[in-house]
């Protein structure tokens, strides 16, 4: 771990104290714990924003895991803006965090930025999504789901229920997540990759949603008045699809029945709704990956190597898991 200059103590506690002072800030510049050891590992935190309860969960995971690690924290919304997340590293930069770990809201644009870090000697920690880049050097690790698995999954349920019930002829509509986004790519490829010529279905269109719930619901509207027939929605994440569910039951239709369901994510509205039968499959994608990220920040800070890719455990709830009414609280 590099040492510590009592200057950049005194500087990270002003910013607390002025952070403390001015909570309408809290979105546009790094909120860091109150107290911390002077030993504890700095890290540096931007999650791209607060569009879903996915995120939230996760937000709070991480703030919660850093207290339970003893890692002092320095954590900004990016509200949505790549630009934002490039200051917030930047800023990280500057105040010479032992480790940056941030959610990056596309996949491309971030070379510059990451080198700045790299020249800095600070270990950087892509969380939840990839990013694309000619140099893999510029970040150390990747924490989060495996998406073209979660893709997967939705297209092997989709394929078990048209065996089950001698499903033919299906269309297919896909409520896609952030155009340039690792999960937006990967869930989509693995979704095609297992239904891919089998001639029982057919992908009709696929809107982007920016994995919002008032775009879900305004994308649904629009596929459903242009395309007289729609069998599947497959939605990139729960977020969108409550949006959707809301503009099929307004257009007199039964969701989980009329259309079948699929959604990533796992939040408890999509179980609750799996559970009554208005979905028909959740592809977990777990939000808690906070006591992971704490682990790995305090390796890096002791220059120690960790694993290129950690994925954390999760698994697809569908309509015919025998235990489906005894899943545990989600917590997001």
């Amino acid at each position: 771990m590099r040492p510590r200059s009592t200057a950049r103590r005194a500087l990270a506690a002003a910013l607390a104290l002025a952070l403390l002072a001015f909570p309408a800030l809290y979105g546009c510049a790094p909120q860091q714990q109150e107290t911390a050891r002077e030993d504890a590992v700095l890290l540096g935190f931007s999650q791209l924003g607060w569009e879903s309860a996915w995120r939230i969960g996760n937000s709070l995971d991480i703030q919660e895991a850093a207290e339970r690690a003893g890692v002092q924290l320095m954590f900004d919304n990016a509200q949505q803006k790549q630009e934002n997340q490039i200051k917030a590293i930047r800023s990280f930069i500057a105040y010479q965090v032992d480790v940056i770990a941030f959610a990056p809201i596309v996949e491309h644009g971030w070379d510059t930025v990451l080198q700045e870090a790299k020249d800095a000697g600070i270990p950087v920690l892509l969380t939840d999504r990839l990013i694309v880049t000619d140099d893999p050097s510029l970040y150390v690790g990747y924490v989060g789901a495996d998406f073209l698995e979660e893709g997967r999954k939705a297209g092997r349920f989709l394929i078990e229920k048209a065996d089950r019930e001698g499903l033919t002829d299906l269309k297919i509509v896909e409520l896609s997540g952030t155009l340039s986004s690792s999960p937006m790519q990967q869930r989509g490829e693995g979704f095609r990759a297992v239904i891919e010529g089998d001639e029982r279905f057919e992908i009709i269109e696929t809107m982007s949603g920016d994995f919002l719930r008032s775009k879900g619901k305004e994308c649904m509207e629009s596929m459903l008045e242009r395309h007289e027939k729609i069998d599947v929605l497959y939605s990139h994440n729960d977020a969108m699809t409550l949006g959707a569910i809301e503009a099929i039951e307004e257009a007199g239709l039964v969701p989980g029945e009329d259309i079948i369901i699929i959604t990533v994510d796992g939040e408890q509205a999509a179980i609750d709704l799996l559970q009554e039968g208005k979905i028909n499959c959740v592809v977990e994608c777990t939000p808690m990956l906070g006591d992971i990220i704490m682990e790995l920040a305090k390796k890096l800070a002791a220059g120690e190597e960790i694993p290129r890719v950690t994925n954390p455990e999760e698994r697809a709830f569908t309509e015919f898991d025998e235990d489906l009414m005894d899943i545990p609280p989600r917590g997001y």
